[in-house]
């Protein structure tokens, strides 16, 4: 893909102006970056400004904490939304945090405007964060959310042929794997969602040139998450981790043929953009339906900035609508 900005001499001429001030803001406060900080401590950080610039919390008439057992034993807690009592279709969802940070409480507003304006349950799910888990953990956790949801679903009224994944940014990247898996395993998915997904290997994209620095995700940043999530250099090249590019076990690429529609809705000035436009052409190239949105002069994580950024407001609109039309809700 070779847009216009590449070369842009001025990247940050290509903000809109309330995106401009939010990184201001953001600059002014002068935090510490989260590369300098331990995990424990950058998952604190992000979680105290995590609702900064995100709407009120949506009320919903259920919201309800459970977890959901490991292929290990382990608990997982995911938090169930639902609009009403009704026997509903379902998204799971994954949150970002490049497999570090985040959790269903920094997701917790927008799980709530995906199931009020989806009119459908969320499934957010607490998947295991590296360095204490690494890859691939969190995949695992998402897969095995998703296969209990195909079998028990059904005792917390959700309607389990009826069901979507979808994800922020490494959340995106495990949503997309499991609808690989999901096509594997003969599980019908309506839609992936993804927002802004990580899917290359490596960080070699152009928008990783144009966007790398202070653009809210840094190339630094992404060094530090994959550093702490990946226990070899072979991990890197492992489709799990990199479904664009990744190999399987037999050395080939993902075979996308199959799986479920896309809506991806991706940030203009990200270091991902690239290759979330390429991940958008081979699902076209492997024949599966892709609704692809590029929102303009915004960064990565603008979707949890509905209060300053009206772009946050239309991507959650326009994923609710693909949500509505998939599900039939």
């Amino acid at each position: 893909m070779s847009h216009h900005h590449y070369h842009h001499r001025n990247p940050k001429a290509l903000l809109t102006p309330a995106m401009h001030g939010v990184l201001e803001r953001m600059a002014r406060a002068g935090h510490v970056p989260l590369h300098a900080l331990t995990p424990t401590q950058a998952r604190a950080a992000y979680a105290a400004g995590a609702d900064v610039l995100e709407l009120p919390p949506h009320p919903l008439e259920r919201v309800e904490n459970f977890a959901v057992p490991a292929r290990d034993g382990f608990a997982i807690p995911v938090r169930l939304y639902a609009p009403s009592q009704a026997y509903l279709p379902v998204l799971v969802y994954f949150h970002g945090g490049g497999f570090t940070i985040g959790s269903i409480a920094t997701h917790d507003r927008l799980c709530r405007q995906l199931s009020h304006l989806g009119r459908c349950a969320v499934l957010s799910v607490d998947y295991r964060l590296a360095p204490e888990y690494k890859f691939p953990t969190a995949v695992d956790d998402a897969w095995d959310v998703l296969l209990w949801l195909t079998r028990q679903g059904g005792d917390h009224l959700l309607d389990t042929t009826r069901l979507a994944v979808g994800g922020d940014s490494a959340g995106g990247t495990l949503a997309a794997v499991c609808a690989v898996a999901a096509r594997d395993a003969g599980i019908p998915i309506a839609l992936q969602l993804l927002f802004y997904p990580g899917t290359a290997a490596r960080a070699t994209h152009p928008s990783h040139h144009t966007f790398g620095k202070g653009f809210v995700l840094e190339d630094t940043h992404l060094d530090y998450f994959f550093n702490h999530y990946l226990r070899t250099p072979a991990d890197r090249e492992d489709w799990r981790f990199a479904p664009l590019d990744g190999h399987t076990e037999s050395g080939s690429q993902a075979d996308l043929t199959g799986v479920a529609p896309a809506w991806l809705g991706l940030a203009e000035c990200d270091p991902l953009v690239d290759e979330g436009v390429q991940y958008a052409d081979r699902l076209r190239m492997a024949g599966v339906p892709v609704d692809l949105e590029i929102y303009r002069g915004v960064v990565h994580e603008f979707i949890k900035m509905g209060r300053a950024i009206p772009e946050a407001r239309q991507a959650h609109a326009d994923a609710a609508t693909a949500l509505r039309k998939a599900l039939q809700s």
